[in-house]
């Protein structure tokens, strides 16, 4: 008996469609990396996440693509037709070659799978130091709503929604919020790390490459969580110390006052400061500490002639209110001392 003409179209559709999606997906995930910051790493850590991501995704398409084949060929081949020869076993219940296959591959990709997953987050832990000859360069951050500054301890300079660092050259944030939690990422250079009131975190990354790169906020926070974003400019040694006697010579310093106002929230344009108060970094992440900058209980208090005068009506108050509690009970002592006598 021959097949009919449609029966033998729709294989062909099933296997170029099939043909079609794999080479779609291949395509995206290497000839495309070019559109995707996570898939085209220009540092240590990021390579290594790009590496998981490969090696996870090959993996798991060693079970999942044979699957969604074999999928479709069953429910094709084994359709209900007329004249159909397949076989009849209603007692069919186990084969061990099938089972030996269809449990064996898993559990040896999972293994391999968890093998290399632990690997990976033990050599890109973010709190560890990246090996290098050059000195690390410290950059304090912190979150506010909905902006990013930026502190260089050690140049003692400061800006906001963009960092300048030295390429290939280990860069160590410390990273902190003075507003809700936050995500701090970008996306070519190491992986997102949360920012959080109170605490700071560590997070090291490197850039093998000059180039202005993106970061923005991973974390959801309100009405201009969107324009969270700022640039991380990795430019050569002697251009980032143009850069920070730029900075110096040319802009403003930061005062408590200044910062204060960053911190309303709102969004801000990029700025830079030749300066900053000292250990403002330190206070922010001790702000809710007793004595920190959230303790109103060693705050003092600016008086006006107002309120001297309430304030002494107040004290006027309470004192008269204590001589006539002490009246009274010198009168109910004394009533009570009569009423005695008179019972004796």
């Amino acid at each position: 008996m021959s097949k009919k003409p449609g029966s033998r179209l729709m294989k062909w559709v099933v296997l170029i469609v099939t043909v079609l999606s794999l080479a779609l997906t291949v395509w995206a995930l290497f000839a495309g990396t070019g559109n995707y910051f996570v898939l085209n790493p220009k540092g240590p850590i990021a390579e290594g996440q790009r590496d998981l991501i490969v090696i996870s995704t090959i993996l798991t398409a060693i079970v999942i693509v044979p699957t969604t084949i074999i999928a479709f060929i069953i429910v094709w081949r084994y359709r209900d037709k007329p004249g159909r020869k397949a076989k009849y076993d209603p007692d069919f219940s186990h084969n061990n070659l099938l089972e030996t296959i269809w449990w064996g591959i898993p559990i040896v990709v999972i293994f391999i799978l968890a093998v290399v997953t632990v690997r990976y987050t033990y050599a890109l832990e973010p709190s560890v130091a990246l090996k290098s000859e050059k000195k690390p360069v410290t950059i304090q951050v912190v979150s506010l709503d909905w902006k990013w500054v930026f502190f260089n301890p050690e140049e003692n300079i400061a800006t906001v929604n963009s960092v300048t660092i030295p390429e290939d050259t280990p860069i160590r944030f410390e990273l902190t919020a003075d507003a809700p939690m936050n995500s701090f990422w970008v996306p070519q250079l190491a992986g997102q790390i949360y920012t959080m009131s109170g605490m700071a975190m560590t997070l090291y990354m490197q850039a093998d490459h000059p180039g202005t790169y993106f970061g923005s906020g991973a974390n959801f926070s309100g009405e201009h969580f969107a324009d969270m974003r700022f640039d991380v400019n990795a430019v050569s040694d002697a251009d980032y110390r143009a850069w920070v006697e730029k900075i110096k010579s040319e802009s403003k310093p930061m005062t408590m006052e200044t910062y204060q106002s960053l911190a309303i929230p709102g969004t801000a344009e990029k700025q830079s400061f030749s300066s900053f108060p000292d250990n403002l970094f330190q206070q922010l992440v001790t702000k809710y500490l007793p004595g920190g900058l959230a303790d109103t209980s060693n705050r003092a208090t600016h008086t006006t002639p107002q309120t001297e005068i309430n304030e002494k009506e107040s004290e006027q108050g309470q004192s008269d209110m204590g001589t006539d509690t002490k009246s009274n009970n010198e009168h109910d002592g004394l009533g009570t001392d009569t009423q005695e006598g008179s019972n004796n």
